[in-house]
């Protein structure tokens, strides 16, 4: 089965916001992030294309700031916090639970990327240790069970 081909449309108007200002591809890259989620192959080839910049340079400049995604990424982030406190406290048991009900590794999507998960290293609450924050809300002092729970009741 063919992949249909990705709508670049959005990427038009975003061109033509920066077509006069040199040095504009962080804002560029920004604006294509937040139309596509994260910065497909794709949009980073179209960009090239109607900016003139390099695909390459845009591929380091997306691959050197944290903020740029080059892979799809779940309608829900999870961030499970692994610090000090926190991997004490059962962080690692947070990640298991998630990883075998919801099909996600950390770093990764689920099949139907509903769900991503990433580890960090500090969230700055220590005292709720274990922490997870999913999407912008906080789940302190958690434990997997109901931590799944709350996911799924999610969309």
């Amino acid at each position: 089965m063919a992949v249909p081909a990705m709508d670049l449309a959005p990427l038009d108007r975003i061109l033509e916001d920066f077509k006069d200002q040199k040095g504009a591809v962080i804002p560029i890259l920004q604006r294509a992030q937040e139309a596509f989620g994260y910065l497909p192959r794709e949009a980073l080839l179209a960009i090239s294309k109607g900016t003139g910049i390099s695909a390459s340079r845009l591929y380091g400049v997306a691959t050197f700031y944290a903020q740029f995604r080059l892979t799809r990424r779940g309608r829900h982030l999870v961030k499970v916090c692994d610090g000090t406190a926190c991997h004490v406290r059962g962080a690692a048991k947070i990640v298991e639970g998630i990883e075998e009900a919801l099909n996600v590794k950390p770093g990764g999507s689920d099949p139907d990327f509903k769900y991503s998960m990433e580890i960090v290293y500090c969230l700055g609450s220590c005292g709720l240790a274990p922490i997870a924050v999913v999407d912008d809300k906080v789940y302190g002092q958690t434990e997997s069970a109901a931590l799944i729970e709350q996911l799924q009741k999610l969309e």
